[in-house]
């Protein structure tokens, strides 16, 4: 078996599960998959990152921004959907339905991007003709643009560009320019980026879980590094030519997705989103 996904991967993809499995419905999204893709020893809920009871909030900004990102494939029309350090993500197996409107390209690290090649075979689902894996050694610069244009990405067609849980862990002058780059896509394309806030912005109740996981990033060898106040990176993303630009906060996700719920359930504070429009 090839090298396996990263621990924050496997994280995101065992809080979307446990939204279906432990949350009240109506769940945003259902996602067991990625669960049966990690395999994880039993007992995997007890652990202290994913036991039910205080994680709520972690769980529930996963699910809300996988749901905001997924709606706008739908709602856009999108017929080209790119995940930067797509990790886990199983859009492709839960929209089977939309396998002939839209092309997935999944770009990750070579290791993790075999490695999960080889789960989805195991478990049956296989790489259908509407998803691209796209190996990528960030670590050796490899240019990731050129690779998803051999894969058969057409710039002169819109696209949505996801990139979630990743700006933290390099530095703002590659946000910067991989914005640069992704500006350069059809017009009416759309990028989705999630940016870590200081956490001085976030809720006062969920700061400590923040620098929790902040320590425990580092302590994991994949510190994070980058943090964005909202204005910053909008405006990051303006000088790099996208001609509507804003940011999408936790409150705004709560508000659309979680409004009407009985159980409490809201996402914590601490992540926003940049939602650029060509």
């Amino acid at each position: 078996m090839t090298a396996e996904p990263d621990s924050s991967a496997v994280r995101t993809a065992l809080w979307r599960a446990m939204h279906a499995q432990v949350d009240a419905p109506p769940h945003l999204i259902s996602d067991e998959i990625g669960l049966a893709l990690a395999d994880p020893d039993d007992g995997w809920r007890d652990r202290g990152d994913m036991h039910p009871i205080g994680t709520g909030g972690y769980r529930a900004a996963i699910v809300a921004r996988t749901r905001f990102v997924e709606d706008l494939v739908v709602d856009e029309g999108i017929g080209q959907y790119v995940l930067l350090g797509a990790g886990l993500d199983t859009f492709v197996q839960r929209h089977a339905d939309l396998a002939e409107q839209v092309q997935v390209f999944e770009i990750d690290q070579p290791g993790p991007q075999a490695w999960k090649r080889e789960r989805l075979e195991a478990l049956g689902y296989g790489v259908g003709a509407n998803l691209h894996l796209i190996p990528v050694d960030f670590e050796a610069d490899d240019d990731w643009w050129h690779a998803l244009l051999a894969a058969g990405f057409d710039p002169s067609a819109r696209a949505l560009v996801s990139s979630s849980g990743v700006s933290m862990y390099i530095t703002k002058e590659a946000t910067a320019t991989t914005l640069q780059r992704l500006a350069a896509m059809a017009p009416g394309s759309l990028v989705a980026m999630t940016f870590m806030l200081p956490v001085e912005l976030a809720d006062e109740a969920d700061r400590p879980g923040l620098l929790g996981a902040a320590r425990g990033a580092a302590a994991s060898g994949t510190p994070w590094i980058s943090f964005f106040e909202p204005d910053e990176i909008v405006a990051m993303a303006r000088e790099a030519g996208f001609s509507e630009v804003r940011s999408v906060p936790t409150a705004e996700l709560a508000d659309r997705y979680l409004a009407d719920r009985t159980d409490g359930l809201r996402p914590a504070t601490g992540e926003g989103m940049l939602l650029a429009r060509r």
